[in-house]
């Protein structure tokens, strides 16, 4: 029997998690998308708190653009406040999506603006 779209990234989310978990040193960078939001967090797993969030609904980044556009401004938010946090490395943990348009967008504007995975 075929697996569903949502039981088919289900399944890889608890592969993905079984092998990366954050630390308050070196939090995981999870990365939630839906068909009009996209919405990033670091969180250390020991704790189970989130210790910096950017989302595609805060103002300074709401409606610029393309989805991939958002994306990036997503991306480039979270670096600058993790960084001003004192965050530089993290885990990137993609949630069981592919790694492709607005994931890999994401993730590379964070890169770019400092984060280090």
């Amino acid at each position: 029997m075929a697996l569903s779209k949502l039981e088919r990234r289900q399944r890889i989310k608890h592969r993905i998690r079984k092998i990366v978990s954050g630390n308050a040193t070196k939090p995981r960078l999870s990365v939630f998308r839906s068909n009009k939001e996209i919405n990033a967090q670091l969180i250390d797993d020991n704790t189970g708190t989130t210790l910096v969030t950017a989302s595609s609904r805060d103002k300074k980044v709401a409606s610029k653009g393309t989805k991939i556009e958002v994306a990036t401004l997503v991306g480039k938010a979270l670096a600058e406040k993790a960084i001003k946090a004192g965050i530089e490395t993290v885990a990137f943990d993609r949630n069981g999506y592919l790694y492709h348009g607005r994931v890999k967008a994401l993730a590379d504007s964070a890169r770019e603006a400092g984060l280090k995975f």
